[in-house]
């Protein structure tokens, strides 16, 4: 398949495999009926043992077309993080309307023990988002508030 198309009511994401060795992955895919978000698989080569601490960069085997005005975030899968300590380093990470690169997911070993990724595990979740983009503009003062600049923690624990 080439070329982008796009779904007016859906805005279709359009993933496609990498040319070479990647033929045996699934692309993202929605595990229930009314999941959020697409679980992504590992496409590593050979196992990848993080060790407590350890952050590694993970490929996917894919890349993405989005629609303008879209964003893919992604997200840690929440068995992998309550589970073993797993979680997407820089979450929610952004892939931008724009990016034609391999996808690739950073994750970080939390946990107390190594963990093991194996070529098509389920290592993160990707969620289609619109995005609104501001206008920046320089003022001189801001509105008052009943909190004014109260914060990190001021309205209570």
């Amino acid at each position: 398949m080439t070329g982008i198309q796009y779904d007016e009511r859906h805005n279709v994401l359009l993933c496609w495999l990498e040319s070479e060795g990647h033929a045996d992955l699934p692309l993202p895919a929605y595990h229930s009926a009314l999941a959020a978000g697409m679980d992504v698989a590992a496409a590593v080569v050979e196992p990848v043992v993080m060790a407590p601490g350890e952050i590694s960069l993970l490929p996917t085997g894919f890349a993405v077309s989005l629609a303008p005005g879209y964003e893919l975030q992604v997200r840690p899968r929440s068995g992998l993080a309550i589970k073993h300590g797993i979680t997407v380093v820089n979450s929610p990470g952004t892939i931008d309307a724009d990016y034609r690169g391999e996808i690739k997911i950073g994750l970080i070993n939390l946990g107390h023990e190594p963990f093991t990724i194996r070529r098509g595990d389920r290592i993160a979740q990707l969620v289609l988002a619109p995005v609104c983009r501001a206008t920046i503009i320089a003022v001189d003062g801001l509105d008052e508030t009943s909190r004014q600049d109260g914060g990190f923690g001021h309205t209570g624990v």
